[in-house]
């Protein structure tokens, strides 16, 4: 009797103790959640205050006033204010402020105190004529910062011999555009004095344009909007990049190798393949993570249709999967319009009670885990196993019967009708990753064989996919707009991407590989990603081989999901651009 008195008076001790535990935290909850209100001033505030440097006052003046306009309901104070004044600006109010480096060098430096984050650049860039007779070679070795400033400081040696190899005593001709910016960034660019800058000025870019592209000897400096072809989206008629041998080894590297086309230079662009010295970054910066909605919603304006405004003003505008990346980072801090502020007290509170109870049950199974934990350990030991990455190769790959591969990683496959289904290969899906994103056409479109169908895409990185045949899309799979990851989970059922209508199959499978042939072709595929990812990815990633292989030189899965998009770019350039070249 004793006994059973003894165990019933530790019960009430006990739940007394868990009451007074439970009012103690209820209360602890309480004075959080105040103390979080106070400190996360997230609500919607329709009137917004931006700074901005001299420099881009009239580019901000055009986004506040378009952006005001189709939302009449906010209320935007422009100002504008010196570098030195900016810290105690965004202690008395400034919401946003939008500033260049080329204003504020220093503006990288502070990116510890302020939220700064790049909207827009402004790129000089060297150009030459289409047309010039030592193009071959140009494109082969390019030209160095240090070879073209040897050609300023010594004048008399102004000709294509100081350049190329084996080139003609013909004169080489200097065009400038008459602006400090410009001359200052060449300068810079050239480690020179910006005195020694001298060539054959024009007042504009166009007309800078116009006289090198009827002088096959010139080289010119001019922003890279002044050779857009607004039309097509690439360079001006009869206009070439100088192709820039960053790394100065005498030759253009397969990473360096930016200068073809627009799309190519703007994302090398991104991920910092050109010199740093010839770009001008604009940035959106503030005191912290943007939180208030009105905050929120104007940056990613700026960063969608405001963009326009950004070219409309001289500057060029973030490649696509650069604003991705920034709206993605922006959508963390989601402020839902119809959140006031006495429900966000309510679900502070809430999700604290939460908490309180959470603690409660997970102290009732702490010592459920622990044991099972042990038991597990235990079972883990004698069986010797040990908790691996998974690897992956040619075994590793679900490869059906009946489909037609393509080198460039997709598959096909016609049904009893007549319409052809379309989709990517294990291979691939395995070496990226989960995707996040898709950018697919529209039912309607039609596409010939090696034009670009898709867009796969990691977090910002991407990957373009070219189709295996020609044809007009009848369908698309809608599942994976709302979820590209079936294609991770199934790339031959439910992952398929098109159904095609063809228009030249009997001839276009000939160039494709049933399943026999496509196995003998992906081990090579295999041993020519492990030396792309021995070599190639060891000039620029640190720390390579952990994120890559696994003892004994097996790949881990998902190779690529823990690299950059400058790596995803080289391995688009080596495995799918190149596919139809091998």
């Amino acid at each position: 009797m004793v006994f059973f008195t003894t165990i019933l008076k530790l019960n009430i001790m006990k739940k007394t103790f868990l009451l007074f535990v439970s009012f103690l935290l209820l209360y602890s909850s309480f004075a959080i959640s105040k103390e979080v209100l106070k400190k996360n001033n997230t609500f919607k505030d329709n009137t917004i205050t931006i700074l901005c440097s001299p420099d881009l006052y009239d580019l901000t003046k055009q986004w506040t006033s378009a952006y005001c306009k189709f939302n009449p309901s906010t209320e935007i104070n422009l100002i504008t204010a010196n570098p030195d004044a900016w810290g105690s600006k965004f202690n008395t109010g400034v919401n946003l402020g939008f500033i260049s480096n080329r204003y504020y060098p220093s503006i990288e430096s502070v990116s510890n105190s302020l939220w700064v984050v790049v909207i827009g650049r402004d790129i000089i860039v060297p150009i030459i004529n289409s047309k010039n007779p030592f193009i071959d070679k140009i494109n082969q070795q390019g030209i160095s910062s240090f070879e073209l400033a040897e050609i300023f400081k010594n004048p008399q040696t102004q000709n294509w011999r100081s350049l190329i190899e084996n080139g003609e005593n013909a004169p080489l001709n200097y065009y400038l555009i008459a602006n400090e910016s410009v001359k200052s960034d060449v300068a810079n660019f050239m480690n020179v004095n910006q005195i020694n800058i001298k060539g054959i000025e024009v007042n504009i870019g166009k007309e800078l344009v116009t006289a090198v592209q009827n002088d096959p000897y010139a080289i010119g400096f001019c922003k890279l909007t002044d050779i857009i072809n607004s039309g097509n989206q690439d360079f001006v008629d009869n206009i070439k990049l100088l192709p820039i041998d960053k790394n100065g080894n005498g030759q253009i590297d397969y990473f360096e190798k930016i200068y073809d086309n627009l799309n190519d230079f703007s994302r090398g662009v991104w991920i910092g393949k050109y010199p740093k010295t010839l770009i001008c970054e604009l940035y959106s910066v503030s005191n912290g993570i943007p939180k208030n909605e009105t905050e929120v919603a104007f940056l990613k304006w700026v960063l969608t249709e405001g963009q326009q405004i950004v070219v409309n003003n001289g500057f060029s505008e973030l490649v696509y999967n650069e604003r991705q990346t920034k709206l993605e980072k922006l959508n963390d801090h989601k402020i839902y319009a119809e959140t006031t502020k006495d429900q966000y007290a309510l679900q502070n509170i809430l999700f604290l009670i939460f908490i309180v109870f959470t603690v409660f049950l997970a102290g009732g199974l702490f010592v459920n885990v622990i044991v099972r934990k042990r038991k597990n350990n235990i079972k883990t030991q004698k069986k010797g196993l040990f908790n691996h990455p998974k690897v992956i190769n040619e075994n590793s790959l679900t490869v059906p019967n009946g489909l037609y591969f393509d080198k460039t990683h997709t598959w096909v496959f016609m049904e009893k009708d007549g319409i052809v289904k379309v989709g990517i290969d294990d291979f691939l899906q395995h070496i990226t990753g989960p995707y996040s994103h898709l950018k697919m056409k529209n039912p309607g479109d039609k596409i010939k064989k090696n034009e670009q169908i898709l867009s796969l895409i990691q977090n910002g990185k991407h990957l373009n996919i070219y189709a295996a045949i020609s044809g007009t899309i009848i369908d698309i799979n809608e599942h994976l707009i709302t979820d590209p990851s079936i294609i991770n989970r199934s790339p031959y059922a439910e992952g398929w991407v098109y159904m095609i209508e063809p228009s030249n199959w009997l001839r276009e499978i000939q160039f494709l590989r049933m399943a026999e042939r496509y196995k003998e072709w992906i081990q090579n595929e295999f041993s020519k990603l492990k030396d792309f990812l021995a070599v190639s990815v060891h000039t620029k990633t640190a720390g390579y081989a952990h994120v890559a292989f696994q003892e004994g030189g097996e790949l881990k899965d998902n190779v690529l999901q823990d690299f950059g998009p400058e790596v995803w770019e080289d391995f688009q350039k080596n495995f799918i651009d190149t596919a139809g070249l091998r």
